[in-house]
């Protein structure tokens, strides 16, 4: 299976070949090169999400895994993942912004406690997504249960509507033509409706008759002045009159028909026009990639012919006629599959755990010759579940066109010659991505606003306002970067000929507070921007109203899952409540510079023979230019000279070494940073055995971090506060083999594990997983989805119980 899936994907630059007839003109090789180009350099990327569960209650966490591909693989180039979570007011709730590896990122998101609405919207996007239609960056609203399990009830103010789609793009004057329609409410679910089709002279001309989740279609010969209404009523026995789209005197009928793994093609045309056009030429592209182009005669009136798609990647092929001068005359997408897309990861239990706190053990088996990327949920089977969308069907499908499809994973169920017609009802009934023919005729490009994020949020930046003449000087940017829980850091980069400056070993996460110094010479009216890669926030938001939820309304299910999630929010406040009241904590007092070396100190700095100052708390230290000033006269025997640019220093004989956050520096850089920026100062008596070369002793300056930092913009180094990722959290879950008081708490949670980085490769096929259940549930459901490096897919759902 894998190698006949490899073959597919790269069969189809040969299979086009096989299938080419030339065209033979300069604009026919010029719309071939230029989608080549759009193939190469301008693939568009599609989102898929994967939740935990498919439900939540206000005060839980939302735990994801996203998967991103490019045509048929994980996407490479991209580096960072955007987020956005609204409100049912499209107020932002929340942004996450997450690293890219293998095609894939994870994370979460904390629901307020507080939430009052009924669903929770998330948009996802990478930068080079934006410079797309819009209406394929990925949307979900996310149901959150509202008092015992209640969920929205989407049909009460149900608006019917009709929509009508010719096959081709166009209704065509003196042929037979193919008319598509769909009925559904305002939220693109599927209703019921009965009608039928007449002419202006009021003659019947067909019913409607629904085939499939509101949609069907039907046939019309349109003659010289004629037009067409719809008379129709909903479910209410409300009636309805909607216009058919005008009729086009030019132009040509498409009529393709699913025929097993061949598509039939019958372009037809009335006989003047046909005439005109002489000759048609038709051309098959997916994912931006020409499949196939043949040229077919149509003096007759109609052209034929056979596709034959097995040796084509599954997927949506857009098939578009055009004259001979390159104009399109019709264009509509038919669904490939061949099934080639799957992988199945085995899943097998090795111990049995359905009682209360016990253990469960699963092996998960994937074929060795793939390297799989995949997420593992486990939650209780009693819960409400939507398994009406996966990561199948939406990179494979609704990823790809416009609109709502309702229940799309059904389409995937088998490969049946009925589900095939319904997959082609769903074609004829959306839009899809678009060539701008005009604009590949004439060999442009898009234009292309927000470039790949080919990096991740590494430290980086960009200097302003220096004459280019001096940015090839060769001068430093020196920067203390502080990040919550690690610290300051001292970075000098070079600042390049363009003014940027770049650390890829320097990744930020959260929030980070940089002191830079740029050089006095030539730099005086210079800026700083950091971060420039960073995308700023969309302006436009959608507000959560569950147009994009499929409206999966499992009622028993709901209401268990809101009992138990609410009274595990419930057990967690009252447990944080206890832990405030009762802790008491017994140690043994520090002094303050005890404090101090603990804080800052590590390793052969910690402790030893030293001086030590506590500048945050002497009010002397403010009033010194830097910290050469501030020691004078403190240490016995060191002699420092701050007359000199820059100073020096000398102890028994020799310079004692400089350390600013236990990183080696020198007197240039010390004598930069503003005693008001430091918190801890080690004075080491020689010898130092820190380092190499400390026969002379050692200054160790540490500078603040965290809530240390008290110091402004204006006063000291220039400063900025910049984002990086948003931290990742990871999944808590209980071991119940091992005693700890937090054991004892109830335990009623509805996820039981969640685990968004099961890895395989060929040399390690099998995972191993395990969790424990809680008090309360009696079986569990185990969903296991993935990607290959290849771009292959997989979902397994399976019960245990």
């Amino acid at each position: 299976m894998f190698e006949n899936f490899l073959m597919k994907r790269k069969h189809i630059v040969s299979f086009a070949i096989l299938f080419y007839l030339s065209a033979g003109s300069g604009i026919a090789q010029n719309i071939d090169s230029t989608i080549q180009k759009y193939a190469d350099d301008y693939g568009q990327e599609r989102v898929y999400f994967q939740f935990d569960k498919s439900t939540y209650i206000p005060g839980e966490t939302i735990w994801f895994k996203a998967y991103l591909m490019n045509g048929f693989y994980p996407v490479n180039d991209s580096k960072n993942f955007y987020a956005d979570w609204t409100d049912d007011h499209g107020n932002l709730l929340f942004r996450t912004i997450s690293p890219i590896v293998d095609g894939t990122t994870n994370g979460q998101f904390n629901i307020p406690a507080n939430y009052s609405g009924k669903f929770i919207h998330v948009k996802a996007y990478t930068k080079w997504m934006l410079n797309f239609d819009s209406a394929f960056l990925y949307e979900k609203d996310i149901l959150i249960l509202g008092p015992k399990g209640n969920s929205p009830e989407l049909k009460s103010n149900v608006i019917s509507s009709l929509q009508f789609f010719p096959e081709g793009g166009d209704i065509i004057e003196g042929v037979g033509n193919k008319i598509a329609f769909k009925a559904n409410d305002q939220w693109g679910h599927p209703v019921k409706i009965k009608g039928f089709i007449q002419n202006n002279k009021g003659k019947l001309i067909d019913s409607l008759r629904i085939l499939h989740d509101g949609m069907g279609y039907f046939f019309i010969f349109p003659q010289a002045g004629e037009s067409f209404t719809a008379k129709w009523k909903d479910e209410k026995g409300k009636e309805y009159s909607t216009d058919l789209p005008g009729i086009k005197k030019f132009g040509v009928s498409m009529q393709v028909v699913v025929s097993g793994t061949r598509r039939i093609f019958n372009i037809s045309a009335a006989p003047d026009v046909a005439t005109s056009l002489q000759t048609v030429t038709i051309i098959g592209t997916m994912h931006q990639r020409e499949v196939f182009k043949v040229s077919k005669e149509i003096n007759t009136g109609v052209a034929t012919g056979v596709i034959p798609t097995q040796d084509i990647p599954s997927g949506i092929l857009t098939i578009t006629v055009f004259d001979k001068r390159w104009q399109p005359l019709a264009e509509r997408i038919t669904y490939i599959n061949n099934q080639e897309y799957y992988f199945h990861p085995e899943m097998t239990v090795q111990h049995w755990g359905l009682s209360k706190r016990a253990r469960n053990e699963i092996v998960i088996t994937v074929p060795d010759s793939l390297q799989a990327n995949m997420a593992v949920s486990v939650t209780d089977a009693a819960i409400n579940a939507d398994s009406s969308d996966n990561i199948i069907s939406h990179l494979l499908l609704t990823g790809d066109i416009k609109g709502q499809v309702y229940n799309p994973y059904f389409y995937f169920s088998n490969n049946s010659d009925s589900v095939s017609q319904d997959l082609d009802l769903v074609m004829l009934t959306h839009g899809w991505r678009k060539f701008n023919w005009e604009q590949v005729a004439a060999g442009k490009l898009p234009n292309i606003l927000y470039p790949k994020d080919t990096s991740y949020l590494n430290l980086s930046g960009r200097v302003y306002g220096v004459l280019p003449s001096d940015l090839r000087q060769g001068a430093n940017i020196i920067m203390i970067v502080s990040q919550q829980k690690q610290g300051g850091k001292v970075v000098v980069l070079p600042i390049e000929a363009d003014g940027s400056f770049n650390d890829l070993s320097l990744i930020l996460m959260d929030t980070a507070h940089i002191y830079y110094q740029l050089p006095k010479k030539h730099f005086g009216d210079a800026s700083v921007r950091f971060m420039e890669n960073l995308l700023p926030p969309l302006r436009a938001n959608i507000s959560a109203t569950g147009k994009f939820n499929n409206n999966v309304n499992d009622t028993t299910g709901n209401f268990h899952h809101w009992l138990l999630a609410d009274e595990m929010n419930k057990l967690l406040l009252q447990y944080e409540g206890k832990v405030l009241e009762n802790v008491t904590i017994t140690s043994k007092t520090k002094s303050p510079l005890e404090v101090m070396d603990k804080k800052y100190t590590s390793g052969l700095f910690s402790g030893g023979d030293s001086y030590q100052f506590d500048i945050m708390n002497d009010p002397l230290a403010s009033a010194s230019p830097n910290i050469f000033y501030y020691l004078q006269s403190k240490v016995a025997g060191l002699q420092i000279n701050t007359t000199s640019t820059p100073p020096t220093l000398t102890w028994r004989g020799g310079a004692p070494g400089l350390y600013v956050d236990e990183i080696p520096t020198d007197a240039d850089m010390v004598s930069s940073i503003p005693a008001s920026d430091v918190a801890y100062i080690k004075v080491f008596r020689p010898p130092f055995m820190g380092s190499f070369g400390g026969s002379n002793g050692a200054i160790a300056i540490y500078t603040r971090r965290g809530d240390d930092i008290k110091s402004s913009p204006g006063k000291g180094l220039a400063n900025n506060i910049v984002t990086g990722y948003t931290l990742i959290r990871e999944f808590y879950a209980p071991n119940y083999d091992n005693f700890k008081p937090e054991n004892e708490r109830k335990d009623v949670r509805t996820t039981l594990y969640w685990n968004p980085q099961v890895i395989t490769t060929p040399q390690k096929n099998q995972v191993t997983l395990t969790f424990y259940n809680n008090d309360v549930t009696k079986s569990f459901r185990v969903t296991i989805e993935g990607m290959t490096k290849d771009g292959q897919l997989a979902h397994v759902e399976q019960i245990m119980e």
